[in-house]
Order: structure tokens, then C-alpha cells, then sequence
């Protein structure tokens, strides 16, 4: 395991790393993350494997709505919300217009997406091809890691690189909102209100 900083060498080491297969913790506006590219599988499963975790779909960051429309179909109500809370703490559920294996989607037709507002994050998913794994460094059930050290303790030697870009900004998971069906849910509340969803459909 590396244990690099999140200076631009360390970003680019990183997304070469992601490219190749592997799995990377990385800071976001929230918590520290742990991801990979959501093409591959085997990458995929060890996620799910480190975190203990394997029944739900894994959430991703995009590097800018343009990637998220490649992965996704971003309605109407997508578009508002992303125009208005993107980049930022706000994860999208939609249909995926992507195949990814079990390990990614857990055989739903949908993802969760967002574009991250923390520059870390968003130049390695960039680096890495525009999309990447992002669900919170932990192992289920714990609590995220909040600093790279934190992530140390948690994972050691079972993931291949540790950016460290300071504690995380956060402190709290993204809010998730469902648009899949003819009514919105909020899946898990976050920094951003459900009355600032509704507000900005609305708007």
C-alpha cells in the first residue's frame, strides 16, 4: 500500500492506478471515499470484499455532468438538481444507460451518481476516465474514515493507494435522492435538505 499526497503527482499516480485495476482512498467534500473504475469487476468485488459489504449498488462520482450523462439518463428533474447542487453533496439515482458487473448496480437497472465540489476527487475521477466508485471508507456498519490516517488504521495493506489531502471538509455522507419513479424520495438525508431539493424543482 501507498500512502501518497493528493499534490498533482499523487493524483496522477493514482488515476493510472484506478486504470490498471486498482483501489484507491481518496478525500471528498464529505468523507474520505474508496473506489475504483466501476468497469471493473474484480476491482468491484474487492471493494466489497474490504468493506464487508456486497447487497447494495456502490454510489459514483462523475468528473462533470457530461460523464454522468454518459452513465446515466439524466431526466429533466436531474438536470435542474445538478445545475443547481452540482458540484456537491448530492447523489442522483437514475437509470443507468451502462451495463456494469453485479459487484457495481447488484443487478438494479439504476446508479447513483454526483459530481464532486472537492478537487481531489474530481481530478482522479477525471484521471481515471471520468467516473469512479465512490462509497465511504469504512467497513459496514463503521464510520466513515475522516483523514488519510484514519483510513489506514481501517483498511492497512488491503487497498493499493491512500491519498491523503488533509481531514475531510464534511463530515457527513452526500444526501441521496431517488428520480426513478413518478414520485422523489430521499433515500438518505445529507448536507443538502430535502426542502432544498424540493425547493430547487420547484424553482
Amino acid at each position: 500500500m501507498k500512502f501518497l499526497e493528493a499534490t498533482d503527482e499523487g493524483i496522477k499516480a493514482a488515476g493510472f492506478l484506478l486504470r490498471e485495476g486498482g483501489v484507491v482512498v481518496y478525500p471528498t467534500e464529505t468523507v474520505y471515499g474508496i473506489g475504483c473504475i466501476p468497469s471493473d469487476p474484480d476491482a468491484a468485488q474487492r471493494i466489497c470484499e474490504i468493506k464487508g459489504r456486497a447487497d447494495k449498488p456502490l454510489p459514483l462520482i462523475c468528473a462533470d455532468i457530461e460523464a454522468a450523462r454518459r452513465v446515466v439518463e439524466m431526466t429533466p428533474e436531474a438536470e435542474k438538481l445538478a445545475a443547481r447542487f452540482w458540484p456537491g453533496p448530492l447523489t442522483l439515482v437514475l437509470k443507468s444507460r451502462v451495463k456494469y458487473s453485479m459487484w457495481v448496480n447488484h443487478g438494479a437497472s439504476t446508479l447513483g451518481v454526483r459530481v464532486s465540489s472537492y478537487p481531489v476527487a474530481q481530478r482522479l475521477a477525471k484521471e481515471a476516465g471520468g467516473v469512479i466508485v465512490s462509497t465511504s471508507a469504512n467497513i459496514s456498519g463503521d464510520e466513515p474514515a475522516g483523514s488519510a490516517q484514519e483510513a489506514k488504521l481501517i483498511f492497512g495493506n488491503k487497498v493499493d493507494i491512500i491519498l491523503d489531502g488533509g481531514p475531510s471538509p464534511g463530515g457527513e455522507s452526500s444526501t441521496v435522492v431517488d428520480l426513478t419513479g413518478e414520485e422523489i424520495w430521499l433515500l438518505r438525508k445529507g448536507p443538502v435538505s430535502g426542502e432544498q431539493v424540493m425547493a430547487a424543482l420547484r424553482g
